[in-house]
């Protein structure tokens, strides 16, 4: 795709990983922690869940808007998750956000993440969130009990293939230990998008002596 915005002006952390290991725990962190970075929202025609919000979690749309912005060509990256739900990232987002000056910080599904990966190059970093096994994995989707027996085992099919995905990103970060993780993925996007930890902090210093 061919955009229409500077698209080398900014720079992405794709967090990607099977549902259950963790990835929109680790996004919330690392978004609470670094004002320089900005959520990408991604919109679905799914239903959505008792706790999200339209605008925050996800653009909940229908299925015939979701086409027919598809065929408009308004989205960097969609799929066909399970049959008839549809997710994607839109253009207008990636413009939103770097219109602002920020990093973006993308919650997305594996092919979705290898998709923008290939389209943006060095301006991503990729992270894949893996549990310390797929037995663990299950249990954790098994326990949320947020769907049907049927949609469950469609997500557990779904999740044992994306296992194999890993190799395909920069980094494989292992979420067994959660504030073992959060730390280790503070690290990486530290050098990544402010050049090391040390010059993070030479930042937030300059910050407060401005204040």
């Amino acid at each position: 795709m061919s955009f229409s915005f500077d698209s080398k002006s900014g720079k992405l952390i794709l967090l990607t990983a099977p549902s259950g290991s963790g990835k929109t725990t680790i996004a919330r962190h690392l978004l609470q922690k670094y004002e320089e970075l900005d959520f990408s929202v991604s919109a679905t025609t799914r239903e959505p869940r008792h706790y999200e919000t339209d605008g925050k979690d996800y653009y909940f749309i229908s299925s015939d808007e979701f086409k027919q912005r598809l065929e408009n060509g308004e989205f960097v990256e969609h799929e066909e998750v399970y049959e008839n739900q549809y997710y994607g990232t839109l253009q207008s987002e990636i413009e939103r956000i770097w219109a602002l000056g920020k990093s973006i910080v993308f919650d997305i599904d594996v092919k979705g993440a290898k998709n923008l990966k290939e389209q943006f190059g060095e301006q991503c970093l990729s992270i894949f969130i893996r549990p310390p096994s797929l037995e663990v994995l299950i249990e954790r989707l098994t326990n949320r009990k947020t769907e049907s027996e049927d949609s469950l085992k469609k997500r557990i099919k779904r999740v044992t293939n994306e296992m194999d995905y890993e190799n395909y990103f920069d980094v494989v970060l292992v979420n067994d230990i959660l504030d073992v993780a959060l730390i280790e993925s503070e690290h990486l996007l530290e050098r990544f998008v402010y050049g090391g930890a040390s010059k993070y902090h030479e930042l937030q210093k300059a910050k407060q002596t401005r204040n």
